[in-house]
């Protein structure tokens, strides 16, 4: 009958016990590696559910200073539409806005300009037979930057532009040439139509 000794034993033993100590070492790193990939990708799956989940767009048009179309995170008031849209501009009468109110996806805010009487036109002729009490048209020949700016959809930047185009080819013969002006076209020329001569 063979003698094993206690040596031999822990001597047969030992390389069993190294390699599941070296299994076992992977697996759990393996593991980890599979949570840090995971936790990685968790921010990006969290930033498209936000962008699907929690935006909304709504144009914002009117008495503003950039008139346009507008991401917002879901439970903003109209209030944050007009301040991401530049803020209302002087004319803007913001009596007949609900500031407070939600906005919902697909929602166009109006802001409305007040009307101005018109202070410099003959009583009784109006100028451009426009009504008693309508606001003063504003003449794109002598108008300032800061009254292009009060303009529905007119910020500073295409204000700018239409009094560079004014000094470089003269004064418009027609509100129709503000469509030569970069940034306008005819559906914001049909907008200030009625409020601007050339």
């Amino acid at each position: 009958m063979l003698s094993v000794t206690r040596a031999q034993v822990v001597g047969l033993l030992a390389p069993v016990l190294a390699l599941l100590v070296f299994v076992g070492a992977r697996h759990v790193r393996s593991g980890s590696a599979d949570e840090q990939r995971v936790d990685a990708l968790r921010p990006v799956v969290e930033n498209v559910r936000g962008a699907d989940g929690r935006r909304l767009v709504v144009h914002v048009v009117g008495a503003v200073r950039r008139a346009g179309l507008y991401r917002l995170a879901d439970g903003a008031r109209i209030d944050d539409a007009i301040r991401r849209a530049g803020g209302a501009t002087p004319r803007a009468d913001l009596a007949l806005v609900n500031l407070a109110a939600p906005l919902v996806d697909g929602q166009q805010v109006i802001v409305p300009a007040r009307e101005r009487p018109a202070g410099g036109d003959t009583v009784g002729s109006p100028a451009g037979g426009r009504s008693p009490g309508a606001p003063a048209a504003i003449s794109l020949a002598t108008a300032t930057l800061e009254q292009l700016d009060t303009l529905p959809g007119i910020g500073p930047v295409t204000a700018q532009r239409i009094v560079d185009w004014r000094q470089a080819h003269g004064p418009f013969s027609s509100v129709d040439d503000l469509d030569a002006v970069p940034g306008i076209g005819e559906a914001r020329i049909e907008q200030l139509r009625d409020l601007v001569t050339p």
